[in-house]
């Protein structure tokens, strides 16, 4: 009977171990065939034209994207200004200050605000930033922008220094150090890893968005200097030329697409590489 049921254990063991393979081998399947696929039409309309030209008129082949690469790196940027600290200080609160009724409050209203469509949010910005001053911004895309950041940062900001280890806070307090100077010093820097990573999720999260910026940063086939006019970015560029209807602007649109990947690829493997030099060089 033992070895009955042994062998029985043994086949359910590889039964499961087959299919959850089986599952692993589709997502990173599925997740392939989208990258080989952009790589496969984005790649054949990348130049260098395409980082340094402006867009060309209707009926012009070629041109490039280089206001709207500048434009997304700027939003990027006012959204992370905007969201980050917001996020940041509001997850060592829950994490660390926070009660019982406030907290579960605050954690409930960060889950909506996660929840609530981009386009909603697109609305809310657009008559909070854009209908007072009658015209679009790309300090408004970024007010958008960073809005869907904050509820992002405040959950993973949360769950990463619940993670740091309860002596370590035990330890710096025994030693005379304060509350805040305890998690200045001792539970941000342990949880300063995750942390950023979480960060970096999200601005990747929302550096594809596109209708908060419909209703905030707009467009434009120009350059944009300074933050008060409206500003092109890559989401928003994809849209508009993947539904127009000239074969060469779906060409520049899949291009866009992996510049835009890529850029979100590159800040995740550069942030995660300085990370891991920097735990290295300190001996962690």
């Amino acid at each position: 009977m033992s070895g009955v049921r042994l062998m029985w254990r043994k086949s359910l063991n590889v039964l499961m171990l087959t299919l959850t393979g089986v599952a692993a081998l589709v997502v990173v399947s599925v997740l392939f065939m989208i990258l080989g696929y952009l790589l496969w039409n984005g790649g054949k309309s990348l130049n260098l034209g395409f980082f340094t030209q402006l867009p060309k008129p209707v009926g012009e082949t070629g041109g490039g994207m280089a206001n709207a690469i500048v434009g997304s790196l700027k939003l990027l940027a006012l959204a992370a200004l905007l969201g980050l600290p917001i996020g940041l200080m509001a997850g060592v609160y829950l994490a660390e200050f926070g009660g019982k009724t406030f907290s579960f409050v605050t954690r409930y209203t960060t889950d909506l605000l996660n929840g609530v469509p981009s386009i909603v949010i697109g609305i809310f910005a657009y008559t909070l930033a854009v209908l007072p001053v009658k015209h679009f911004s790309a300090f408004a895309g970024g007010f958008a922008l960073g809005i869907m950041v904050i509820p992002i940062t405040v959950r993973s900001t949360e769950e990463f220094l619940r993670a740091v280890p309860g002596n370590l806070r035990e330890g710096a307090m025994a030693l005379g150090a304060s509350k805040w100077r305890t998690i200045a010093t001792v539970v941000l820097p342990a949880a300063k890893g995750g942390i950023i990573t979480g960060m970096l999720l999200a601005l990747a999260r929302v550096a594809g968005e596109t209708a908060p910026l419909l209703f905030t940063a707009f467009n434009n086939r120009y350059w944009s200097p300074g933050w008060g006019q409206p500003t092109a970015s890559l989401p928003v560029m994809i849209y508009t030329y993947a539904v127009a209807p000239y074969d060469d602007w779906h060409r520049q649109a899949w291009a866009a697409g992996l510049v835009l990947l890529a850029l979100v690829l590159v800040a995740n493997v550069g942030t995660r590489l300085a990370l891991s030099r920097g735990g290295a060089a300190r001996g962690v």
